[in-house]
């Protein structure tokens, strides 16, 4: 059960007279704060806050179960593992009665549980974008706020109805509905690299192979290793951070900046189909374009036309810009 309509917004579309005209609906406007560069808003399950940490970069919402425990909630064993940064995680579910995050709430919840570690940050709920996905969602960053639409009548209309010009469109690729992701095409020093929106990774971080490809690995002067990266997998990985000519992001062009990268994916493989043979993930996964970019940008997801609507708000796109020596922080400028 979802919350009633709060407030709408009406677009100019250019139809016809007598077609009805591009309308947001606002579903949820949600007060967010950034601890560590974390996204998280006020939850409660059962009636008991907590945290909830917003993660696009997340098929399916994850209830950790360091609060699964805390909470009292009967966990039951499954079949099913979740696989990404660090690895293989175990999981399990959870029967949530009450789910509640701002004005919004879902009932009669199965929820998947995973992580052993404990994290101290207080985050109990990886919010995932099988949630999400239903509506077109706007981060606000510069005035703390997430917003939830669902959209009418809107077709090809731009939806950036903040700004009359200087907005960036880029499409989100087709994904499995199954397992839904923000997956679009970005260009790192000249080369073509797929990049999912995660609002769950604190950083932008480009996979090792990716930065390969760009011509980065942790041979090339420069480079710095700054430790170790992880997920809800078991294990850590390798992180470095390098220097990088361009990166370009819909009209955006981001010159002479760092980005960190790592063997993202080093310790999760999957067997394809018809095949008895292990591959690893990291043939198949994206960069990751995280909350550093969404801090630096207005940004819809419009889940319901496929697209991404973006404004430069100021800072750099990129967290760990300006890290190296005599590297200078990019200026963010928009270009055709």
């Amino acid at each position: 059960m979802l919350a009633a309509v709060v407030a709408g917004i009406a677009m100019a579309s250019g139809m016809a007279a007598g077609e009805s005209a591009c309308r947001l609906v606002r579903v949820a406007e949600w007060p967010v704060r950034l601890e560590r560069n974390q996204l998280l808003v006020d939850g409660a399950i059962n009636r008991k806050p907590l945290g909830v940490k917003l993660d696009t970069g997340t098929t399916r919402t994850i209830l950790l179960r360091q609060a699964a425990v805390q909470l009292g909630l009967p966990l039951q064993r499954t079949r099913g593992r979740m696989y990404g940064i660090g690895g293989e995680a175990d999981l399990e579910q959870a029967f949530v009665d009450e789910f509640i995050i701002g004005e919004t709430t879902r009932e009669n919840w199965r929820m998947l549980v995973a992580g052993r570690q404990e994290r101290g940050d207080g985050v109990a709920v990886l919010l995932g974008e099988d949630f999400l996905h239903k509506f077109d969602v706007e981060f606000d960053l510069a005035h703390n706020r997430v917003r939830l639409y669902q959209p009418e009548h809107c077709d090809d209309t731009s939806l950036a109805y903040w700004a009359a010009e200087g907005v960036s469109v880029v499409e989100i690729d087709p994904v499995d509905e199954g397992r839904p992701q923000i997956v679009l095409t970005v260009r790192v020093n000249g080369q073509p690299v797929r990049a999912l929106l995660d609002s769950g990774a604190e950083s932008s971080l480009l996979t090792k192979n990716d930065a390969a490809t760009a011509g980065i690995t942790p041979e090339t002067t420069g480079v710095v290793a700054i430790g170790k990266v992880g997920g809800l997998g078991r294990k850590a990985v390798a992180a470095w951070v390098g220097p990088f000519k361009s990166v370009a992001i819909g009209k955006e062009l981001f010159t002479d900046t760092a980005l960190p990268f790592a063997d993202l994916y080093k310790d999760a493989t999957y067997t394809p189909v018809g095949s008895l043979v292990p591959r690893r993930m990291e043939t198949l996964q994206p960069m990751l374009l995280g909350v550093d970019f969404l801090r630096a940008h207005r940004v819809l997801v419009s889940h319901s036309q496929r697209r991404i609507y973006f404004t430069y708000s100021g800072g750099p796109a990129f967290m760990w810009a300006g890290a190296l020596p005599n590297n200078p922080v990019p200026t963010g400028d928009t270009r055709p």
